[in-house]
């Protein structure tokens, strides 16, 4: 199946993963004008009616640059929604993001309902849904939506535990519509093996976090140019969620990385800025890829860097 109109002609098949607390404008602007998708999470925008401003902000943006470019290209922007109970912004997020006509949705947690699908639908746009397992896959399809993103081991944030070839394996058997490939991707060899195994875009968090555009303390950034894959920590004490964590974000938290007590998914909570949603604000999410990052670029000169990895990687294999 081809990709939808949006996920084609990129620069670079990448989208930047949307980052609780660390996706603003600046850093989603960066991004698609390198020629990527950039997305950031609805809740980033506080309060809500900030979300107007900033979809405002980044259309206008994007517009006056194309303008001034007119041979660029120009990335589409992407918008997370968090489908839980706990989101009591959701239908005003929802709302305010199909006026803006937002290209794409990227739904998180729970599949979303035909209604949103529909609205999204209504003006051309699409809906992608991230999952960590084949059951999760198939009831978001169940759903409608037009793409999975598969969030596979070693995934910055939430993730699931399975390893990326199994995952887009098994969900290749049953969809052959777009499918995007988290899990420690940091490089341009890496964007290339994601479709060398059957997903069509890669979906990256981490390496963006460190560039001097996301919205991140420094001290966070160089935590990420320090850490390796052995400094991330499992756990789903933080939001009731499993996700990785880096090791001495937890230990600075007065908190023993080793004994990490379990939570639950009642304790998720992304709605009003509680101590659980601020988890992010202290206890830094990062995938295992860390260990190949060691510079705090700028966005330009990172998608400029993967591009040249990814060619150079095609040009290595034979690949055209």
């Amino acid at each position: 199946m081809a990709l939808p109109a949006v996920l084609q002609n990129l620069a670079l098949p990448v989208i930047g993963s949307p980052m609780f607390i660390v996706s603003y404008p600046e850093l989603v602007l960066a991004q698609c004008k390198a020629g990527i998708v950039g997305s950031f999470p609805a809740l980033n925008a506080r309060p809500a009616e900030l979300l107007d401003e900033w979809l405002t902000q980044i259309q206008a943006s994007l517009v006056e640059h194309k303008a001034a470019n007119p041979d660029a290209v120009v990335g589409p922007i992407a918008v997370n929604q968090i489908v839980h109970q706990s989101n009591a912004r959701l239908e005003h997020d929802v709302r305010v993001c199909v006026e803006h006509k937002v290209p794409i949705f990227i739904t998180s947690l729970r599949a979303p309902v035909r209604e949103m699908i529909d609205a999204v639908h209504s003006y051309g746009g699409i809906v992608l849904h991230d999952v960590i397992n084949l059951r999760h896959a198939q009831k978001a399809l169940d759903a409608g939506v037009d793409g999975l993103i598969l969030v596979a081991a070693g995934a910055g944030g939430h993730a699931g535990t399975t390893s990326p070839f199994a995952l887009v394996g098994e969900v290749r058997r049953i969809f052959d519509g777009p499918i995007v490939l988290s899990g420690s991707i940091a490089n341009g060899g890496s964007i290339l093996a994601a479709q060398a195994m059957g997903a069509d875009l890669a979906y990256m968090g981490t390496r963006f976090i460190a560039t001097r555009e996301a919205h991140a303390l420094e001290s966070y950034k160089q935590a990420i140019v320090d850490a390796n894959a052995s400094d991330i920590v499992y756990t789903n004490l933080f939001t009731g969620v499993h996700g990785n964590y880096i090791r001495q974000s937890i230990v600075n938290a007065g908190l023993d990385p080793d004994a990490l007590p379990e939570s639950d998914k009642t304790a998720m909570n992304f709605s009003d800025g509680s101590s659980k949603a601020k988890a992010w604000k202290d206890i830094w999410g990062a995938g295992q890829g860390v260990g190949l990052m060691s510079d705090v670029p700028s966005v330009a000169e990172l998608v400029a860097r993967l591009k040249q990895e990814y060619d150079d990687t095609k040009k290595r294999l034979g690949i055209r």
